[in-house]
């Protein structure tokens, strides 16, 4: 994939390809919410579908099923990612196999070409924006938190060097940006992303960013270099007015 030199031209004779995008779904056991109905409306308005993380409660494999068989009402291709709330049960490895065997491409460092658009998806992890992320400074616990927001910075860098496609779409769980987080309390802006993965995004040619985590921030935003980023958690306002975004790339 090219580094970023400036915005990606729009490319003659490539078909436009609508994707659906909606984070934070938070399925739990008592399957209350059926997101059935929802999955097959977003299959009739898209051709792909983003799951950019916390797709369970409790990450707990029966969380995981039941999504899974929700599912079954999508019949367009699903990319995702996994969130913080899938690793609270530590059955992260359970979670994301059902949810590959129920056919989402669930990428952690990986991409996939899908429609001639590369997806690339990491989690992300929390640090913090600008002048003020934190710095690998002081006791081990905070050399050990910045260690793991650079390795998933780097992890989404690699990742990103083995795209193909002349489009890409990059998921994450976790914020690149301030935009997107706009309307959260400001004591926790620290805990809902890193300009590290901003840092890195703007390396290359990227078409869009999704992410979730922040339920109470704001839809829009772009990074330092202009990609444009959609914060596209479940209960964030969308142009929709429906729970998804729908993103032509």
């Amino acid at each position: 994939m090219a580094e970023r030199t400036e915005d990606a031209p729009a490319m003659e004779g490539t078909a436009t390809i609508k994707v659906a995008a909606v984070g934070d779904l938070h399925v739990k056991e008592d399957a209350q919410t059926s997101y059935r109905d929802l999955f097959g409306e977003m299959s009739r308005e898209a051709d792909i579908l983003v799951l950019p993380g916390d797709l369970t409660n409790l990450g707990k494999p029966r969380e995981a099923e039941i999504l899974a068989e929700d599912l079954r009402a999508c019949s367009i291709p699903v990319v995702g990612v996994l969130g913080n709330h899938d690793y609270e049960s530590g059955a992260v490895e359970d979670v994301a196999e059902i949810l590959r065997q129920a056919g989402v491409h669930l990428l952690d460092g990986q991409t996939t070409e899908i429609e001639e658009v590369g997806f690339v998806g990491v989690k992300g992890f929390v640090g913090g924006f600008g002048s003020r992320m934190l710095g690998s400074f002081g006791e081990p616990a905070i050399k050990s938190m910045v260690a793991e927001s650079v390795s998933e910075a780097m992890r989404l860098e690699n990742a990103m060097r083995q795209v193909r496609a002349k489009r890409t779409l990059v998921i994450l769980h976790y914020a690149p940006i301030v935009e997107t987080i706009a309307g959260e309390p400001l004591e926790i802006f620290p805990f809902l992303g890193s300009s590290r993965l901003a840092k890195t995004i703007d390396r290359f040619q990227v078409s869009a960013v999704v992410h979730g985590h922040a339920h109470r921030g704001s839809y829009e935003g772009r990074t330092p270099g202009g990609a444009r980023v959609y914060n596209v958690a479940m209960h964030v306002s969308k142009p929709t007015g429906r729970p998804y975004a729908l993103l032509e790339i």
